[in-house]
């Protein structure tokens, strides 16, 4: 059965929708609604069965555990078993918002949540609706991108009702989000804290607070702690290569007669033929994140052979693109 679409204003959200919205997630339901990130698919997190049906609905392995999204920090304390100093401090200066923080959980956090494991990802979003829902439904909710899993995540409604339309029960429906990629997740349990997912809260900000933080990948062996590790990731349908010099490989492509879709920030690049449509990106990392997802679901809906992405600029701020790319493609070169 199709889900039920309400549209809700960005920024001052009507009590009524928010409360039937809220009343899906007490009754066991899944509701899609914005963050300042992507769109997020919702539920009690602590109902398992609840739970279960995010896993379901997206085909996500249940090997790949969820973050918690609170409307309060003190709400977030009640989902560990430990709170540290640290914990405080970044949640002090960066909830809410897009920072994720791994932490030991509670006994009261069903184990499809954490994957199995012994840690809980938490955050408090902030999107106007997100914490009206929050706070409306009294209830922590997990809450993973509202797409099919290892699929490119939604930045506005229709991308959430192409993957999930017959499978979730409520959209709430506020115009695309504003941040465009996923959170940063920072993993506390280690010393110093780790990086799992870079994000829209940039490790040069998070070391200006923490000092030095550790790249490295954790230990596979151990259980993820976070989503976001998975090697093929945030994909299209479409093929996707991130070249250096893409303009040389869209001309042999073009020339081969594919039909190809171009990602480049370089304003001066242009290639006049017919089968190529081309997508200026910004050549900041702040607003080339905000327009990525939604340029690579434009490309992705028009039937292309193959969408070239222009390698990004290097440097810390640009860690999240590269990131999101890498695992959406099926060649990629380093910068």
């Amino acid at each position: 059965m199709p889900c039920e679409v309400l549209r809700v204003d960005p920024v001052s959200p009507s009590p009524d929708v928010i409360a039937r919205a809220a009343a899906v997630v007490r009754a066991g339901g899944l509701v899609a609604f914005p963050t300042e990130t992507v769109y997020g698919l919702g539920a009690n997190a602590l109902d398992p069965a609840a739970v279960a049906r995010i896993f379901t609905a997206k085909g996500r392995p249940a090997a790949n555990p969820l973050i918690v999204h609170v409307a309060e920090i003190a709400d977030a304390r009640t989902m560990v078993a430990a709170w540290s100093d640290l914990a405080q401090r970044l949640a002090e200066r960066f909830w809410p918002g897009p920072l994720t923080l791994v932490l030991p959980k509670h006994s009261s956090v069903p184990d499809p949540v954490t994957a199995g494991g012994p840690t809980v990802a938490l955050r408090i979003p902030a999107h106007p609706v997100a914490l009206a829902l929050l706070r409306a439904c009294g209830l922590p909710l997990a809450a993973p991108s509202a797409n099919r899993s290892t699929e490119l995540s939604p930045t506005e409604a229709g991308h959430v009702l192409r993957g999930l339309a017959d499978r979730i029960d409520l959209l709430l429906d506020a115009r695309p989000t504003m941040g465009g990629l996923e959170s940063t997740v920072l993993d506390l349990t280690t010393t110093p804290p780790r990086l799992l997912r870079p994000g829209l809260v940039t490790i040069t900000q998070l070391e200006a607070l923490l000092g030095p933080i550790a790249r490295a990948p954790s230990d596979p062996a151990q259980p993820v702690r976070s989503p976001g590790q998975m090697a093929r990731h945030y994909a299209p349908q479409t093929l996707l290569e991130v070249v250096t010099h893409s303009r040389d490989r869209v001309e042999v492509l073009c020339g081969q007669g594919r039909r190809v879709g171009w990602l480049t920030h370089h304003t001066s690049e242009k290639i006049d033929s017919a089968n190529v449509l081309r997508i200026l990106m910004p050549a900041e990392p702040v607003s080339y994140s905000a327009q990525l997802y939604a340029a690579l679901h434009r490309l992705d809906d028009l039937g292309l052979h193959c969408i070239v992405v222009e390698t990004p600029p290097s440097g810390d701020d640009w860690l999240a693109v590269h990131d999101r790319l890498r695992r959406a493609s099926t060649e990629y070169h380093q910068p």
